[in-house]
């Protein structure tokens, strides 16, 4: 009688302990993460948006075809975002000579607290100092990849969030900085050259925000991104300060196959926007930026920047695609 008692006490615990395991292992479960629809990204249509910008003609700051362009964003900007902003400011270039810019801002869920941004110049620079024919280096430059191609991806994802709203507890800004592009001209000897001298509009953006005392989660900077065969390394500032954006970034990339562009080494240190909003805003910002291998070190950029012949035809709307999907995933499942 003892060992039969024994034997259906220890049946009752057993059935007692899965009875009240049960629910402590369905409440302490993670909950399923909830299954993202990312929408389609047209990178047919984002061409189409470089294309204008190029059609409008060189973007130099002061020139018409700068403020056709600047009208042009806005009125898009306005069909597809909750709100637009538009931040006129004054600076001086590598010789004094003062300038006027304008950095644009489209905003989606402009009152949600948690932000991320998306950042690409729109201004093309006024030298082909690169240039490999001497005689063409104080023309200015069309910026289809330096500038233009940002700028088309994010246009296009304006469009699409439109369209497909992100959910309400996320905001994006989508910044159009002036005057990244007006640095000292390799030519001039008479001019020290300075870093300061690049990034203009981000540098007075990441000092007096659009909205005083704002904040964000991250920010994606987009340089020359639309190019054939585009190679992606980890920049080294990008690493430095903000590795967590960065990984995210790339390994979503890696998972949706983009590995051969996206590549998993760092790559040379460059002085761009995601500096000054790093450092100046306190934003952990990357810089997804078409640098060279050690293979080809006559420039560490890709070989149509800052020439002539950085112009529509350089661009690929297949590489545009691959951008604007791996960002549109890493916004949809934030």
């Amino acid at each position: 009688m003892r060992k039969l008692f024994m034997i259906l006490a220890v049946a009752v615990a057993l059935v007692s302990c899965g009875s009240d395991d049960s629910p402590k292992q369905t409440t302490g479960q993670k909950a399923e993460k909830k299954k993202v629809v990312v929408p389609a990204f047209d990178g047919t249509a984002a061409y189409g948006y470089v294309k204008q910008q190029c059609d409008f003609g060189p973007r130099v700051p002061g020139a018409k075809a700068h403020q056709d362009c600047a009208a042009w964003l806005v009125a898009t900007l306005r069909d597809f975002c909750d709100t637009v902003y538009e931040q006129d400011f004054m600076t001086r270039i590598y010789n004094g000579e003062g300038v006027e810019g304008k950095n644009i801002i489209g905003s989606f869920n402009p009152n949600a607290k948690k932000r991320i941004i998306v950042a690409a110049h729109w201004d093309s620079r006024p030298f082909a100092d690169n240039d490999p024919d001497e005689s063409n280096w104080h023309k200015p430059i069309d910026g289809a990849n330096d500038g233009a191609s940002g700028c088309g991806i994010m246009l296009e994802m304006a469009k699409v969030m439109k369209a497909n709203r992100i959910d309400d507890h996320l905001g994006v800004d989508l910044i159009f900085f002036d005057l990244e592009d007006y640095g000292t001209p390799k030519w001039d000897e008479t001019t020290q050259h300075d870093d300061m001298a690049w990034g203009l509009g981000s540098q007075y953006w990441s000092k007096k925000p659009h909205i005083s005392g704002y904040k964000a989660y991250f920010g994606i900077l987009l340089d020359m991104v639309g190019a054939s065969n585009p190679r992606f390394p980890k920049e080294y500032y990008s690493q430095r300060d903000a590795a967590w954006v960065l990984n995210k970034v790339w390994r979503t990339a890696r998972e949706m196959g983009y590995t051969q562009s996206f590549i998993n080494e760092i790559g040379d240190p460059i002085n761009d926007d995601h500096i000054y909003m790093t450092h100046y805003a306190g934003i952990p910002t990357i810089d997804i930026i078409h640098l060279n291998g050690d293979d080809d070190r006559t420039s560490c950029f890709y070989p149509y920047w800052h020439t002539v012949n950085d112009n529509i035809d350089q661009i690929d709307a297949k590489t545009l695609q691959m951008v604007g999907n791996v960002l549109m995933t890493v916004i949809y499942n934030e």
